[in-house]
């Protein structure tokens, strides 16, 4: 069975548009990439439902924050030093 979409809609001023020189649907896509690297950056989504999210494949959604110069892997040391020795066991 399908997921359910739903469909989210908000008000932006058309001179948002004009000052991006982009139009309404390369706005939409924008703001979605954004959306879902910054739920990604605070660990709200994984990398695999923030590439949903964004409506790219895993893959293309790596390939595209590396377009955008965005790190893929954000860990402090600690949290580094956890992954290493998790995979120690």
């Amino acid at each position: 069975m399908p997921e359910r979409m739903i469909d989210i809609s908000f008000p932006v001023q058309e001179n948002i548009f004009l000052s991006l020189h982009k139009s309404k649907d390369e706005f939409a896509k924008e703001m979605l990439f954004s959306g879902a690297v910054v739920l990604y950056k605070k660990r709200k989504l994984s990398l695999g439902k923030a590439a949903e999210l964004a409506g790219y494949l895993k893959l293309d959604f790596i390939e595209k924050m590396q377009t955008e110069n965005l790190d893929i892997f954000d860990y402090n040391e600690d949290e580094i030093y956890e992954v290493v020795e998790d995979a120690k066991l």
